[in-house]
């Protein structure tokens, strides 16, 4: 048949030949009650259509430093490990038994201090080492956004566990 020529076809049965009659059933019928997607299906309720600002080149360095402190596998365990302490308060003569020597500790340790996750008090011989929770705010503003669509940021702040 030569394109523009007319016939009368049974389009369904021409369609129906090359494939089973189950599968034809199927797809007429889905094509059929198919409804156009919730636009909001899937998203997250504190994400909001809004101009995205992103970090400033300050919040850029805040958070920045804390990832790089966290982000080496000892000073990771030594936090955790603080974090996890009875009373959220650990001396460091309790965390030092983390594969490493004592100064690589106090090094680590010192970075941490540096970066803000950490405060010490010394008590006699011993440091005692409590974590700063204000100091991953930043650090859950960038992760949070990461939940967003693009072109949505966070517009009510996820509550921490």
């Amino acid at each position: 048949m030569l394109v523009g020529d007319s016939m009368d076809v049974d389009l369904g049965v021409m369609l129906a030949d090359p494939i089973d009659a189950c599968q034809y059933g199927l797809m007429t019928s889905t094509a059929l009650i198919t409804q156009p997607a919730d636009p909001d299906l899937g998203r997250d309720p504190a994400c909001a259509t809004a101009p995205v600002e992103g970090l400033s080149a300050e919040q850029s360095e805040q958070v920045a430093g804390v990832l790089k402190a966290l982000a080496d596998p000892v000073r990771l365990q030594l936090y955790s490990r603080i974090v996890a302490a009875p009373g959220g308060e650990a001396c460091v003569c309790d965390i030092q038994d983390v594969g490493v020597g004592q100064s690589t500790v106090s090094h680590h340790l010192k970075r941490l201090r540096e970066a803000g996750v950490l405060t010490s008090d010394r008590r006699g011989t011993w440091v005692y080492y409590r974590a700063v929770p204000e100091a991953l705010d930043a650090v859950r503003t960038v992760l949070d956004l990461a939940r967003c669509s693009p072109g949505e940021q966070l517009v009510q702040p996820v509550s921490s566990p």
